[in-house]
């Protein structure tokens, strides 16, 4: 919880159009200041000074390069106050004003790139940037190659949609799930494969004897739990020692009202917290345990992830 003078001080920050409007074309963009005022036909002196005031706040992030400074918005370290703020004004991007900010920062990128290739225009920044069949799901395909994974538990795995990806990675997956008719799409969806088993079940209470799988899967699992600690528990109960658990869910946030539709139960949660179960509760060593990502659309929901792994059992 955060104090009055701190919120007075946010909500002064974000009660000036100019300092919105340049965190708007920021979000998504690295521009210099001469590219900003090209943009906006904003005097350079007053871009510097909001651009200096945003940073302060953690609310852009800048970087070097030669005698140019390019700034950005702070999308992986913003504090979560200014956040939370920062969503709300989000989600006025639509407005014609920001809309011709960005059709003229197209133009602007133009320019500078203008005989460069590709990669040399993007460089330092290409993880913003499309390209032809350059997707995160052509990323992932690739980069499966390298897993090599043992008996895995995938619980709360829906209709197999993560199964299908490890599959031709692992020894075997188990699918776990409480609804029977989201287990008769999985059957359907990994018919064919030799390697994988189905189990109607509950993540509170799961139907397998101690130290059965090599790795444990709970992805976006915990927001639906009724007691999360025990469904840790309970996924560190049927590892195998030296096993792995991984854990993806979505980071507190307070918009409930959108999560209910989706029978969400738990408003996410924070990292501190879910380290503190996992080695408290459960027992595990946590290798990671942050938020690894945020949505691009409103409202920006935040996704934790976690990698812990059981300790080997002691030799006499």
């Amino acid at each position: 919880m955060i104090g009055l003078a701190e919120s007075v001080d946010i909500l002064r920050l974000f009660a000036d159009p100019t300092r919105v409007r340049l965190a708007h074309l920021l979000d998504g963009y690295e521009l210099s200041v001469a590219e900003i005022t090209q943009i906006t036909d904003l005097p350079q002196s007053r871009v510097s000074t909001h651009l200096g005031k945003l940073r302060e706040a953690a609310v852009l992030r800048d970087r070097r390069q030669a005698t140019s400074t390019f700034y950005a918005l702070n999308d992986a370290a913003m504090p979560e106050p200014i956040r939370r703020v920062w969503d709300l004004m989000a989600e006025s991007r639509d407005e014609p004003l920001l809309r011709t900010d960005r059709l003229r920062c197209q133009e602007v990128l133009r320019a500078r790139h203008k005989g460069k290739s590709w990669p040399e225009s993007v460089a330092g920044q290409m993880d913003r940037h499309y390209s032809p069949g350059r997707t995160w799901e052509a990323t992932l395909f690739g980069l499966l190659g390298f897993i090599r994974l043992g008996d895995v538990l995938d619980a709360g795995s829906g209709d197999g949609a993560t199964a299908a990806l490890l599959l031709p990675h692992c020894r075997s997956v188990t699918c776990l799930d409480k609804s029977r008719r989201v287990l008769q799409a999985a059957r359907r969806r990994l018919a064919g494969h030799r390697n994988v088993a189905f189990a109607p079940g509950d993540v509170h209470q799961l139907p397998f004897p101690d130290d059965k799988f090599d790795q444990v899967l709970l992805f976006h699992v915990l927001t639906y739990a009724n007691d999360p600690a025990l469904a840790l528990r309970e996924a560190g109960r049927v590892l195998r020692p030296g096993g792995t658990l991984v854990v993806s869910t979505l980071a507190r946030h307070a918009h409930e009202a959108v999560t209910a539709g989706y029978g969400h139960v738990n408003p996410g949660f924070s990292a501190r917290v879910l380290h503190a179960w996992l080695t408290r509760e459960v027992g595990l060593d946590v290798e990671r345990c942050e938020v690894t990502s945020r949505e691009k659309r409103p409202p920006h929901f935040s996704v934790i992830t976690a990698f812990a792994r059981k300790p080997n059992q002691e030799t006499p």
